[in-house]
């Protein structure tokens, strides 16, 4: 309609020039007629072209130029027309209503555009105010995604580039305002609270100086990757975090609300084993949120504190009291360490957890995990530490590996101390946790990234999943509610199929790595489960957290059964739960033949006996 009337207003004003405004010489029948003609020509030329079908944006590139097309079309059709009798406008009249239907159809797209596009900009009372360092294409496109909505909330308020010619020029309306130089100055001005940097063939050096720059000025920062990194099928699971928890997990995460319990913490003296582990450095982070007296972070791997600590101060001064590198197998350094720190709070999150390795090696799983939870149970116990948080794994449950084992036996130890300290000593288990080192889903990311087959045990096995903050959320609140000797494990939902997890990583990778099944490994269970043999799930608190009992072993049982049968075989052997007998009244005549037993004592002892 708005092409036809175009035409129609482009004809009659193409008429009227041409005689020079002279209407009664004007041939008004002839022109009506011509404009009819016209109007039919226009709508079977734009549905022959696909003008009409809704294909191009409104006031694109590509429209316009069908629209050109169309144009020329109707423009030679009336030509045509014309030539074939005594035409009823001047035969100049063609070519100038071709120009003027042109103007009004492209100014009436262009109006339509500009006014979608004014709906579509973010508000700037409440945008993210937005600098973009590069006005080259790919700054440009970035400014116009966001000025049309498609970045979110996040407004563009100026460019900056290192080309002096593109001062003062505008991209979509934004102003380009100088070079990465003058970066705080264009901030305080703007009242920018973000940096986006689009700059494709910078040297790092530069990079690097303008994000020092940018954090001076208290700006965030974020880079466009190049096109060829954004195109590399693997881009979208690099990193695991960025991934559909819900749609992995098959059931929305558990929200468990830690703020209510974090007097257990704030101003407390906490201290964290493993704490540059995945687990580890996240408990830190939410701890350190909840405002400790202190925190001390003990690893043994010094670049894994070096790394933390500079995320949670923004420098890594090792030399910190905080920083203890140490290993929870020196028996004389653990003790000393909470001789002299006296935490009020332990978490224990050190250890190994790779299965299959320590099928091969158990001695180290005796060694790191089951004497170096006892090292720190010991030493935690003598320092009169108040809450100790250990941390297991559903593997522990009805276990068939080495690793199960070992745990099994850390969360009978931990229940042992309970029994033989005032405070709250309780383990967690934990399901395979996504996104830490070593996981099931770090390795199958790691795979499809190199372009390789994805590896899966067996396709009926399946595996019970959980996230990081789940995870942690679990562990600080278990510190608060766990009563003394209780294991605590989350209802994690329904198990996830390892297969089915496999598939969807690659459909959402948009990748073509096969996946080859493997067959179970030694100690490998096809499906594990939350609870042992006998253990009664009790949620006596939350309903997402149930409470289980684990019979006590004391540490010099677990000693000499490990000197005389050795570290594999005491490991089978201690995970078996004991026996446990109903308590009943004695009989008169066992009674009496206590009290023959304990013929010579006064009869106070006998009846304390």
């Amino acid at each position: 309609m708005v092409d036809a009337g175009a035409w129609a207003v482009g004809l009659t004003g193409a008429t009227w020039l041409r005689y020079e405004f002279a209407l009664d010489r004007v041939d008004s029948l002839g022109l009506a007629r011509i404009i009819s003609a016209t109007v039919a020509v226009v709508w079977i030329a734009g549905i022959a072209t696909h003008l009409y079908l809704g294909r191009y944006p409104i006031g694109s590139l590509d429209e316009v130029l069908k629209l050109a097309l169309v144009s020329g079309i109707v423009c030679l059709s009336l030509q045509g027309l014309e030539s074939l009798g005594k035409p009823p406008v001047p035969r100049s009249v063609p070519f100038i209503a071709a120009c003027l239907a042109m103007v009004l159809s492209v100014a009436a797209r262009l109006a339509v555009r500009h006014h979608r596009a004014r709906k579509a900009r973010p508000q700037a009372d409440s945008a993210r105010r937005v600098i973009v360092y590069g006005a080259g294409m790919r700054g440009r496109e970035l400014v116009r995604a966001m000025l049309s909505g498609a970045a979110g909330n996040a407004l563009p308020v100026a460019l900056l580039d290192d080309d002096p010619a593109l001062r003062h020029t505008r991209i979509s309306g934004v102003p380009v305002r100088g070079t990465w130089r003058e970066l705080a100055s264009v901030a305080r001005k703007t009242r920018a609270q973000q940096l986006v940097v689009a700059f494709g063939n910078a040297a790092p050096a530069k990079i690097n100086a303008v994000k020092s720059l940018a954090r001076t000025v208290r700006l965030d920062v974020m880079t466009v990757p190049p096109l060829s990194e954004q195109l590399r099928p693997w881009t979208r699971v690099v990193n695991p975090r960025e991934l559909d928890v819900a749609e992995l997990l098959g059931r929305p995460p558990i929200e468990i609300a830690v703020e209510s319990v974090s007097g257990c913490l704030r101003g407390k003296r906490v201290l964290v084993a493993g704490a540059g582990g995945s687990i580890g450095s996240e408990l830190c982070r939410q701890v350190h949120e909840l405002g400790p007296a202190q925190l001390v972070l003990l690893d043994s791997d010094e670049s894994a504190l070096h790394a933390l600590r500079l995320s949670l101060h923004g420098e890594a001064r090792l030399d910190s009291p905080d920083v203890v590198l140490g290993d929870i197998t020196d028996t004389d350094g653990m003790s000393a360490l909470l001789g002299d720190l006296r935490p009020d709070v332990v978490f224990h999150a050190a250890g190994l957890k790779q299965l299959a390795v320590l099928e091969r090696y158990p001695g180290q799983a005796w060694k790191t995990n089951v004497l170096g939870t006892l090292n720190l149970l010991e030493a935690a116990r003598l320092a009169g530490v108040r809450r100790f948080v250990n941390v297991s794994t559903i593997k522990a449950a009805n276990p068939t590996s080495v690793l199960g084992r070992a745990k099994r036996i850390t969360e009978r130890l931990v229940a042992d101390a309970a029994g033989r300290t005032d405070g709250g000593y309780v383990s967690v288990r934990l399901g395979e946790v996504l996104g830490t080192r070593g996981s099931v889903l770090d390795t199958f990311v790691e795979q499809i990234a190199a372009g390789r087959p994805v590896t899966v045990s067996h396709p009926d096995a399946t595996r019970f999943f959980m996230t990081i903050p789940e995870a942690v959320r679990l562990l600080i609140l278990a510190a608060a509610i766990g009563r003394s000797g209780d294991v605590l494990t989350l209802d994690l939902g329904a198990p996830t199929r390892l297969g089915e997890l496999a598939e969807l990583l690659v459909a959402f990778s948009c990748a073509d790595s096969p996946i080859v099944y493997t067959g179970l490994g030694r100690g490998e269970h096809l499906h594990e489960r939350l609870f042992g043999t006998g253990e009664q799930d009790r949620r006596p608190v939350h309903p997402a957290i149930s409470h289980l009992h684990v019979p006590p072993l004391a540490p010099q049982t677990a000693l000499d059964r490990c000197a005389r049968l050795g570290s594999a075989a005491a490991m089978a052997e201690l995970v078996e739960c004991p026996r446990i007998i109903a308590p009943r009244a004695a009989s008169p005549a066992e009674m009496t033949g206590i009290r023959v037993i304990a013929a010579g004592r006064s009869g106070k002892d006998v009846e304390h006996q």
